[in-house]
């Protein structure tokens, strides 16, 4: 039987006027994998605060059992600004120790690219002050998935890392033998790792068996008889659970309930797309030429990230665009976003960008811009346009949008300055689409976004006739929205990957394994390197601990001189006495024999 490692007894939460928690009980036993999902702001954070004992109910209890080991990755580190990596992760630990360790050196290469950690100036001995705050939390997990722990919490643990990261991320806690409770809105890393959902919704929590696409199933079933839900929100997990069940069926690894039931489910809801429908709509609002790039380069600085690029972006086509760290997928969109805004003025290093004469380009960036804070939500989108036209006959008032992205009646007339950063992006990406663009880039859309705004949104997308590219870490929202995936693999080129992202992780292996015999005398040599400035000063260290001991014995050889002198008639005390003295003696051969292996070292 599963021990209990957490109990939650009737646990309420109340922030000014708003009940975020009511009476929950809940229980965290060994080997549960449990993910939380609910919308922003619906006391995801609170829960798991609590569960860690970081943050103390109104009302109830939270017991931990005795002895628990936990590891708790929260939105803020608390790691010492002016310590290096190396003291934070690693401690006190000998370079030989760790370097041995095969939970350390996977950890390291996993979170980091490599033991010699190659994205930070010193590697191991860069100081964490002047680091962002992306690399800091990478540093705060490595940190935490180094020790041995019964339970990890973790609040958000996908942020900040790619597509890579986040698959490693997904089977390092799959072989973990830890109890897991996660907050996270990517629902392919939910569908990797979880085996139980936590619903935070309006002060309960609903309990799922299964991964995220278990949890659609169960939830869609849940509403479908109890019609509790309002329609809009129950269309959009149907459509949801429409693409699982047709596009996906494989998602969902273990289905807990008549499979029958679910198909009858979806039986009059359309494909997610209607694509034909989508590419007529699109060839009428874009003509036949969106972007043409003949031969073209991209520089960043002096670095040359992509070289003789030949590539058509045509009407309706919606790619995924995704990548290493610094191949050049943002400054690819940049380049691509001058070229639009002057009409083909502004040229990339080499070769040529034609942009279609229609073409009106919306593009989200990474950064969340910058709005007058006095704003109400409801007038920053008017600003933009009252109404929309999303296509097929569509047309919803900025309102009617607003309220699609969350911003209830009583949420439009919120100040923008008092909006939260997942706020304030679902403001970002509804003033673009209200400008009614048919191109858009969207540049890591889902940062700070919950799974039911995603949801929502890529709703939204569905119907929307235009050419579209998306780059995200976000694995399910890529397959979600978009039909093609191109790779930059970090050698300058542009490869479409039939396959997606399973071909985007195998390819990325297989060039880490060509690389690697390569790289091994390097690394060897600054290994060897490393450690011989190791060895050196350990050497000194030991050094003057043998003198100190040398000191010692001299002192005490003396004093056994003496005792002898004094009982020299006592041949049984004389005995003992010398036999002391040889064993000092004996130890002190061997301390000088090290001390001068030592000093030959230093």
């Amino acid at each position: 039987m599963a021990v209990n490692l957490v109990n939650v007894e009737a646990v309420s939460k109340v922030y000014g006027t708003r009940t975020l928690l009511d009476s929950i009980s809940l229980g965290v036993s060994e080997g549960d994998r449990i993910g939380v999902v609910g919308r922003n702001g619906d006391g995801k954070t609170t829960l798991i605060r609590m569960l860690a004992k970081l943050e103390e109910p109104d009302t109830g209890r939270v017991t931990q059992s005795g002895g628990l080991r936990m590891g708790v990755l929260t939105q803020h580190d608390s790691l010492d600004p002016k310590a290096t990596i190396r003291h934070e992760i690693i401690r006190d630990m000998a370079d030989h120790e760790w370097a041995g360790n095969a939970k350390i050196r996977d950890v390291l290469n996993g979170l980091f690219g490599g033991l010699d950690l190659p994205g930070f100036g010193q590697g191991l001995d860069t100081v964490i002050g002047p680091l962002s705050g992306g690399e800091r939390r990478r540093i705060a997990l490595a940190k935490l998935l180094i020790a041995d722990q019964d339970l990890l919490i973790l609040d958000e643990p996908t942020n900040h890392l790619d597509v890579e990261g986040i698959s490693w991320l997904a089977q390092h806690l799959q072989e973990r033998r830890s109890a897991l409770v996660c907050v996270t809105h990517d629902r392919w890393f939910l569908d990797q790792v979880c085996t139980r959902m936590w619903d935070v919704q309006r002060g309960s929590v609903h309990e799922y068996e299964g991964g995220y696409s278990d949890y659609v199933f169960a939830r869609a079933e849940r509403d479908r008889i109890a019609a509790t839900e309002e329609s809009k929100r129950q269309n959009l997990m149907r459509k949801e659970l429409a693409w699982l069940r047709r596009g996906a069926p494989a998602r969902t690894s273990k289905p807990r309930y008549r499979i029958e039931a679910a198909n009858e489910l979806i039986a009059d809801v359309p494909p997610p797309r209607d694509t034909s429908e989508l590419m007529r709509f699109a060839n009428a609002r874009l003509g036949k030429t969106v972007f043409d790039l003949e031969d073209v380069s991209v520089h960043a600085g002096p670095k040359e990230l992509l070289k003789h690029l030949t590539w058509h972006l045509g009407p309706g086509d919606r790619v995924g665009l995704v990548g290493v760290n610094g191949a050049g997928k943002t400054s690819l969109l940049r380049a691509l976003a001058e070229a639009a805004r002057t009409q083909g003025d502004v040229q990339p290093a080499a070769g040529k960008i034609t942009v279609g004469k229609t073409v009106k380009l919306a593009y989200l960036s990474q950064e969340v811009g910058e709005l007058d804070p006095s704003l109400r939500v409801l007038e920053a989108v008017q600003r933009v346009r009252d109404r929309v036209d999303l296509g097929k006959g569509r047309e919803m008032t900025a309102g009617q949008l607003c309220e699609q992205f969350g911003f209830t009646k009583e949420k439009q007339w919120t100040p923008v300055g008092d909006l939260s950063g997942g706020e304030r992006r679902r403001l970002q990406i509804l003033r673009l689409l209200m400008d009614e663009p048919n191109v858009l880039f969207l540049d890591e859309p889902t940062n700070d976004l919950d799974i039911e705004t995603l949801t929502q949104l890529e709703d939204l997308l569905d119907g929307w006739p235009g050419s579209m590219i998306v780059i995200s870490h976000d694995r399910f929202f890529i397959e979600r929205t978009t039909d093609t995936v191109m790779a930059l693999l970090g050698d300058a080129s542009l490869r479409m990957l039939p396959r997606g992202l399973d071909e985007y992780l195998e390819r990325r292996r297989r060039m880490i394994e060509a690389a690697a015999p390569a790289a091994v005398p390097a690394t060897a040599a600054a290994a060897a390197k490393t450690a011989a400035s190791v060895d050196s000063r350990a050497a000194k260290k030991e050094l003057q601990k043998i003198e100190r001991q040398l000191n010692k014995l001299a002192d005490r050889e003396g004093n056994l001189h003496a005792q002898i002198a004094e009982n020299s008639t006592d041949y049984d005390k004389v005995a003992k006495l010398d036999a002391e003295l040889r064993e000092l003696l004996a130890d002190r051969d061997d301390l000088e024999m090290r001390w001068l292996e030592l000093a030959e070292e230093a």
